[in-house]
């Protein structure tokens, strides 16, 4: 769709509609300026917030009948 079918289409629509489409152009502008904040991230930056317990791997205890 070229930008004059665009605007076409957007100047038949009634008032309130054309607000809603204003304020979805708004939303689209600002949701691209936040996808281009995003820092890349590093890798090993969460080491030392999640602990595995050593017996991570053991069956648990409620399940020992059905072993």
């Amino acid at each position: 769709m070229t930008d004059y079918q665009l605007y076409t289409e957007i100047s038949t629509l009634p008032d309130e509609l054309k607000v809603e489409v204003s304020d979805f152009v708004a939303f689209l502008k600002q949701k691209t300026k936040t996808g281009e904040a995003i820092k890349e991230r590093k890798f090993g930056c969460a080491r030392g917030l999640i602990e595995i317990s050593p017996d991570f791997d053991e069956p648990l205890e409620d399940f020992k009948e059905y072993m």
